[in-house]
């Protein structure tokens, strides 16, 4: 009535086998989550720099480079210079949605020292639209 099957399987379960890829464990997953967050962040902070120079953006650069250097396990980011001018309301309200989306991620990870780096970046970004700094969180 029925056929033996009489080659192997195409279907086969993961168990007892060893991949041929690598696994990242979620801690990793989240440095490189928030490395990556953290380096569009700096991004826009060298176009601000750009066309409003100041000292607290250069040193928020700074410490930006800081952090992403340590997560990426030594590698600097790259900086380009920037070339396209934009609007300043712009730039600033992109540069707080990036600073809120790495602070969640530094919250979930627990990293102390970049949680306070966005938190500040956010209140700096969102002081420049003229928003004051309690409510930066609610108008993402």
């Amino acid at each position: 009535m029925y056929e033996p099957i009489r080659s192997k399987s195409v279907h086969s379960t993961m168990a007892g086998t060893t991949s041929d890829f690598p696994h990242r464990s979620r801690e990793e997953e989240l440095d490189i989550q928030l490395a990556g967050h953290l380096a569009a962040l700096l991004a826009v902070t060298d176009e601000l720099r750009t066309l409003a120079p100041a000292a607290d953006l250069d040193t928020a650069a700074d410490r930006l480079a800081e952090q992403v250097t340590r997560l990426r396990a030594g590698r600097p980011p790259v900086r380009t210079p920037v070339a396209a001018v934009t609007e300043l309301p712009l730039l600033h309200r992109r540069a707080h949605a990036l600073a809120g989306r790495a602070l969640v991620v530094a919250a979930s990870r627990a990293d102390t020292a970049a949680a306070i780096l966005a938190a500040e970046r956010m209140d700096a970004h969102a002081a420049a639209q003229g928003e004051p700094p309690e409510l930066s969180g609610a108008a993402q």
